[in-house]
């Protein structure tokens, strides 16, 4: 045993020399120039990634800002579409707003005069019915007639509409 353990360090390699000095026992000599010269790459060393890192976020802040100003104009430009549309909606809905043909308008005067001698309230079916009128004709004068009369449903029976003067 005494043998594998001498071969083991035979092996490993030759002993220290009693002169030896270690590398980190040496002493090293360094003019301030050379000292600052070394701290300066050191520092650079160390520096650069962060300056490439920094480089590289202000690309993206810029790229950020370009997307940002982009997305304003685009809401800009739907903010101004929306109003175009409110207007075009309003101007359509003023259009839709027919008024009463002659015709229609002595129905309409008939059709009130029907209500007032019925104490203000109709069925819809019977005031139609009495001016002899078909459903389609009754209920486009009935539309124009919407500020001068309320249309509801009867209470006893939803289905059937009761014409009210307001």
């Amino acid at each position: 045993m005494i043998d594998v353990v001498n071969a083991r360090i035979k092996a490993f390699g030759t002993s220290p020399k009693a002169d030896f000095v270690s590398p980190s026992e040496q002493l090293i000599t360094l003019t301030i120039g050379q000292l600052q010269e070394l701290v300066t790459q050191a520092i650079e060393k160390a520096i650069q990634p962060l300056q490439e890192r920094i480089e590289s976020m202000e690309d993206t802040i810029a790229a950020l800002d370009t997307k940002v100003s982009v997305l304003e104009s685009t809401q800009e430009t739907q903010a101004d579409n929306q109003l175009i549309q409110l207007r075009l909606i309003g101007q359509l809905r003023e259009a839709n707003k027919k008024d009463a043909q002659p015709l229609q308008k002595d129905r309409g005067d008939i059709l009130r005069a029907l209500l007032v001698a019925n104490g203000g309230k109709m069925l819809a079916k019977d005031a139609r019915q009495k001016m002899r009128m078909d459903k389609a004709t009754f209920s486009r004068l009935l539309d124009t007639l919407k500020d001068h009369i309320d249309i509801k449903p009867f209470h006893t029976d939803r289905r059937r509409l009761i014409l009210i003067i307001k």
